[in-house]
């Protein structure tokens, strides 16, 4: 299937939310940043995740399913639950 500018634009936009993210947690600047990158890694899977569909890429969809949990349970761990004392 040929990509389209929506599937196109998705991939961008999940490569450049992606980049940041990534960056944003590797910073270790603190709980809220760090919840915060996770939240952009979510937002950067669910684009991945629809540009896969729409190109009937089934690992990429399935791969970024798995890491779209894992970045929930980080926004959750860092923005959502109390911080152990």
């Amino acid at each position: 299937m040929d990509e389209t500018p929506l599937i196109t634009t998705l991939k961008w936009i999940a490569t450049g939310t992606g980049v940041t993210a990534a960056f944003m947690v590797s910073l270790d600047s603190g709980r809220r940043v760090t919840g915060w990158g996770f939240v952009i890694f979510v937002f950067s899977a669910v684009c991945w995740i629809s540009g896969a569909v729409l190109t009937e890429d089934w690992a990429l969809t399935s791969q970024n399913s798995v890491l779209l949990g894992i970045n929930l349970f980080g926004v959750y761990r860092y923005l959502i639950r109390k911080k152990d004392v």
